[in-house]
């Protein structure tokens, strides 16, 4: 599925996009609170400045992800993997990341603490 399909689908009405392959995707400043990420593959996906508050990314592969300036407050990230994903400047007030991914490379917002939110340094 390409960016265009899935904000058409979106602004349609649809929010359930499980399992769905958005691998490299473009999606920057997109406006998709609420949407369903669960368990999709958006590695190496660009969502700098995107409108995900409330969003589901459960189990998602969110590896090397730009994440640069989005809106993540109240998203569930648990178990999500974060692995060389960009996530400075994220608002993540009330996200969920138990259980989640990171390694090295991956960069948090400033004040971050992954082992707080019991993410899992790999």
């Amino acid at each position: 599925m390409n960016a265009d399909e899935l904000k058409q689908r979106y602004v349609a009405g649809e929010r359930d996009f499980s399992i769905a392959d958005l691998s490299g995707v473009k999606l920057i400043k997109a406006y998709l609170p609420g949407i369903n990420l669960w368990a999709a593959n958006l590695s190496g996906a660009n969502l700098a400045k995107a409108k995900l508050w409330g969003a589901n990314f459960e189990g998602a592969n969110l590896s090397r992800a730009n994440l640069t300036g989005a809106n993540l407050s109240g998203a569930n990230l648990s178990q999500a993997n974060l692995r060389g994903a960009k996530l400075n400047n994220v608002k993540l007030y009330g996200a969920n990341f138990s259980g989640a991914f990171y390694d090295e490379s991956t960069l948090f917002a400033r004040g971050f603490d992954p082992r707080s939110q019991n993410m899992r340094l790999i």
